[in-house]
């Protein structure tokens, strides 16, 4: 979905929403809610999805719209990295979405324990991230993806809902069938590099 139809769809839905949340005159109400159909027709006919499944999933929110944030752990043992085989057959760097009672350290902690079993400790930032810039974009709306690096502490698999195994790879053997929509293998070098130069800066969009 990464095209000018898609970007000009999310600014639309974004402007309808903010006159929605601060608009006072009746009549501009009903403008932005016409924006905000708009905007869900133009998704609907690029992607082939219902109009109305897309304004459930696009539409749905009140207030200022801000991107989602979605966390992703680099835990490294002996020099390779930590990916988790999901549902669907593709590895990933375990993380998701932060959900709203946690911080940025917790929720990196506790998707990898979720994901992998595995007990961790977030010691630093490598980057923060818009996807739009990186990564295979399948939502229509923002995020941003940070990624932490973590210290193994300890632990071992056990079944879970989302991921079906874990492996643990150097980078020049990095797995083909990735969730490019959640981690790239460009991403997957980048925390390679971090984990091999200490003092390397934080990466920032």
């Amino acid at each position: 979905m990464n095209d000018k139809w898609v970007e000009f769809a999310i600014r639309i839905q974004s402007i309808a929403q903010a006159g929605l949340q601060y608009g006072k005159d009746k009549y501009d109400r009903e403008r932005y809610e016409e924006l905000r159909q708009i905007a869900a027709e133009m998704l609907s006919l690029k992607t082939d999805i219902p109009v109305n499944k897309i304004f459930d999933l696009f539409c749905n929110e009140s207030g200022y719209q801000t991107p989602k944030v979605d966390t992703r752990a680099a835990v490294f043992v002996d020099g390779k990295i930590l990916l988790v085989h999901e549902n669907n057959g593709t590895w990933s760097l375990p993380g998701g979405w932060c959900d709203v009672d946690q911080s940025v350290v917790s929720n990196t902690e506790k998707e990898v324990q979720e994901e992998a079993g595995f007990s961790v400790i977030s010691e630093k930032i490598i980057a923060v991230q818009d996807w739009r810039k990186h990564n295979v974009v399948n939502y229509a709306y923002g995020v941003v993806k940070i990624f932490v690096l973590c210290r193994y502490e300890g632990g071992e698999f056990e079944k879970n809902i989302e991921t079906t195994e874990i492996r643990f790879f150097d980078k020049n053997n990095l797995p083909s069938d990735l969730a490019v929509e959640k981690c790239t293998k460009e991403q997957i070098l980048m925390c390679f590099d971090s984990y091999e130069n200490p003092n390397a800066a934080t990466l920032f969009d």
